[in-house]
């Protein structure tokens, strides 16, 4: 979230975070885009007796703000279908691999746990199915011989930063499509792999 903010902030992105949402009060994010005069708003998912109720309170706090695009950064919630529907085409998450390997917790323990040589990050449109949905852009890292999760998860980070605010980039000009079957295309974006210049 913060790199976003940032990537707005800085005009390397030419789109406007107009809210940080969450469902946790303690929630670093929140305190940070607080100081950045951001609107933030806190909608605890505890407070309701099922995950239909949360997720009808929290797009109607959504829809107040009228965004065109609604990133997830960090919402470590199963959203209901309903939910999903309502923003579909309009909801987008980043996930810590190369969808669609490691759907799910804990990827990097995955990934070590298999032995692939590469791993990564997607962004990718939501559908109700979880971690899945039309790829608009992934960032590749190599795994090298003595990671351990903690310093993979940190060079999958690294990348994160510069793919997600590429895509909001890409949103906020419109030039992101998903066709007819499924597969996205942005318009001037032939190739959409970002690649860590990490290489040993």
């Amino acid at each position: 979230m913060q790199a976003l903010v940032r990537a707005c902030q800085s005009k390397a992105c030419s789109g406007e975070v107009v809210a940080v949402l969450s469902n946790r009060a303690q929630a670093g994010g929140v305190h940070w885009a607080q100081g950045q005069g951001i609107a933030t708003e806190v909608i605890t998912h505890t407070d309701f007796a099922s995950r239909e109720a949360f997720d009808q309170a929290l797009a109607a706090v959504i829809d107040r703000y009228t965004p065109d695009y609604v990133l997830l950064a960090g919402f470590m919630r199963i959203l209901t279908p309903a939910f999903v529907e309502h923003y579909v085409g309009r909801l987008v998450n980043i996930h810590p691999s190369l969808l669609p390997a490691f759907p799910g917790l804990h990827t990097h323990e995955q990934a070590l746990a298999v032995g692939v040589q590469s791993h990564g990050c997607t962004v990718h449109f939501v559908t109700p199915v979880l971690d899945h949905g039309p790829i608009i852009a992934q960032g590749v890292v190599p795994v090298l011989a003595d990671d351990t999760p903690d310093t993979l998860a940190a060079r999958v980070l690294t990348i994160e930063h510069r793919v997600y605010p590429a895509v909001a980039t890409w949103l906020a000009q419109s030039r992101v499509k998903i066709m007819p079957d499924q597969r996205v295309q942005v318009e001037g974006v032939p190739r959409r792999l970002f690649v860590s210049e990490h290489t040993q």
